[in-house]
């Protein structure tokens, strides 16, 4: 009987989510190139990276988001795991620290190998861009050395709308949007609703300039209280479920109509980004579940 009311409640819950969607309006006729790409992220996942990418693969995804490996042995495993399972691939890139010049070397380095290693074309470089507390001026230096390497490299290259990154908030990012007409975002919005304790109702001309710009999508539902709802198929989310696909709604319209690849990143984290209960720190919710469900979401309101 448990399992039993167990099972029904997710499936009560996963039907709920779709349910409480508007229709989105799908274009007739795609632009050529438009293509979907979901990707997983091995954030929280135990196993080794075969084991992943082989879960990634059995689910549903199309590729995988993983940080750049740091050495030799890590990267051989991965691109090993990519061919086997085929797999397509975006990698994290960033700089750590708080003193800029060894940030700026360390960030550079690391996109560098990304882009120009020959054994795997990744779709996309994701960055966890620079800090918050970085002068502007030095954030947008960061910004030009990656535009560069994009430039040479032909593979798009995004900055994350991130807590603690230069990207935190949503009126810095329009400062920077503004000033550098290159920079395309990886659009985490949970975030910003976050940091505004909001839904950005008072800003929505600052969002749709972000959206604008948005290449790249982290999927992962927040709310004004923080980057994550503990499960974004029960009702009690409606809200903030439709505020996020109504966003994310105007980013593929945009694609579609130019026939570009719409990547997207299904983030749910797991604890403590996932809410746990107290002295156990159980989590609340099945992260890989949760994130499967995204997916497959995403895919049925967004697929061809």
């Amino acid at each position: 009987m448990h399992l039993d009311r167990r099972n029904f409640l997710k499936q009560s819950a996963m039907l709920g989510t779709v349910s409480l969607l508007p229709a989105f309006a799908k274009a007739a006729h795609a632009a050529p190139g438009f293509k979907l790409l979901i990707m997983a992220t091995n954030w929280g996942f135990p196993g080794t990276i075969d084991d992943f990418c082989k879960k990634a693969k059995d689910a549903g995804y199309d590729g995988i988001e993983v940080w750049w490996p740091n050495d030799a042995k890590a990267a051989d495993d991965l691109f090993a795991a990519l061919k086997k399972h085929e797999l397509e691939v975006g990698f994290l890139c960033g700089g750590s620290g708080s003193d800029y010049t060894k940030h700026a070397e360390q960030f550079e380095a690391a996109i560098n190998a990304a882009t120009s290693q020959k054994i795997k074309r990744p779709v996309y470089i994701n960055c966890h861009s620079g800090k918050d507390y970085f002068s502007f001026e030095q954030n947008c230096k960061l910004i030009d050395m990656t535009t560069r390497v994009s430039q040479l490299s032909g593979i798009p290259v995004y900055h994350e709308t991130h807590r603690s990154r230069m990207l935190f908030a949503a009126h810095v990012a329009r400062r920077f949007i503004e000033a550098m007409p290159a920079l395309r975002l990886t659009l985490d919005i949970s975030h910003w609703c976050n940091v505004h304790e909001s839904l950005l109702q008072d800003q929505a001309e600052t969002v749709a300039i972000a959206l604008s710009r948005a290449g790249h999508i982290h999927a992962r539902i927040g709310h004004p209280e923080g980057p994550q709802v503990n499960d974004p198929r029960a009702p009690e989310w409606e809200g903030v479920v439709k505020a996020h696909f109504a966003w994310w709604d105007e980013i593929v319209k945009h694609k579609q109509a130019t026939g570009e690849v719409l990547t997207i990143l299904t983030e749910f984290g797991p604890p403590d980004y996932m809410p746990t209960l107290p002295y156990t720190r159980q989590p609340v919710a099945n992260q890989w579940d949760i994130n499967v469900h995204m997916m497959k979401l995403l895919k049925s309101r967004y697929g061809k």
